[in-house]
């Protein structure tokens, strides 16, 4: 009696990175990709369409990182498998990926047998950290930033940014221009201690701040 393979949905922006990933998973005789998205929204889509074993995603896509794409689905109160497969190996990130409901976080640089290993293990229930440096950051890691005061109209603009949208974008759905945003974005760096939106944007990940996106 042969064992079903294990269906997964697998998510990344990049084509060319998409395909690799899919061969080499297909390529272990046991897992069989039957969809793929290229942004978060297809990803939560798919997931929620195909209810698959295991979700593949990558951190940094178009319309919703992959961390909030495993809040949502958590959200939905979908127990598959979630595992980031992402070249950021940063404690903030594997910090906000475990809090957002991933079983797991490997690194893109792992050996291809490893990824392998690793969809399995999450499909099994198991969690998988053990590719990114350091293991599990300590849960001290987000005090500093849960201190930050930010002001409510901060607030939605850094949740906006996390859906991926521009600052022109941003300055639509709140009527204000895109300098005050700008403007909104240089105080919420600044108060947050962070250089750019994707860091800001996981760091209000890791806070709670963002636990899901905007509905529209």
């Amino acid at each position: 009696m042969t064992t079903p393979a294990i269906r997964v949905v697998l998510a990344d922006d990049h084509s060319v990175v998409r395909r690799g990933i899919r061969d080499f998973l297909v390529e272990a005789g046991d897992i069989t990709v039957f969809a793929e998205a290229e942004n978060g929204t297809q990803a939560f889509n798919l997931a929620l369409q195909y209810q698959p074993d295991v979700v593949v995603l990558d951190i940094q896509m178009p319309d919703s990182n992959g961390i909030e794409v495993a809040r949502r689905l958590r959200a939905e109160g979908l127990h598959f498998g979630i595992l980031i497969l992402t070249a950021f190996n940063d404690p903030p990130y594997v910090k906000a990926a475990l809090e957002a409901g991933a079983n797991g976080y490997v690194l893109k640089s792992s050996e291809a047998d490893e990824i392998v290993e690793a969809v399995r293990s999450v499909y099994e229930g198991k969690r998988v950290f053990d590719s990114v440096s350091g293991g599990l950051p300590s849960t001290t890691g987000s005090s500093e930033a849960s201190l930050v005061e930010l002001t409510e109209r901060e607030h939605d603009v850094l949740r906006l940014a996390a859906r991926g949208l521009t600052n022109k974008a941003i300055g639509f759905e709140l009527s204000i221009s895109d300098r005050t945003v700008q403007g909104h974005l240089a105080n919420i760096y600044e108060k947050m201690a962070v250089s750019g939106r994707t860091e800001a944007v996981m760091r209000g990940v890791e806070s709670g701040w963002i636990k899901g996106s905007p509905s529209g």
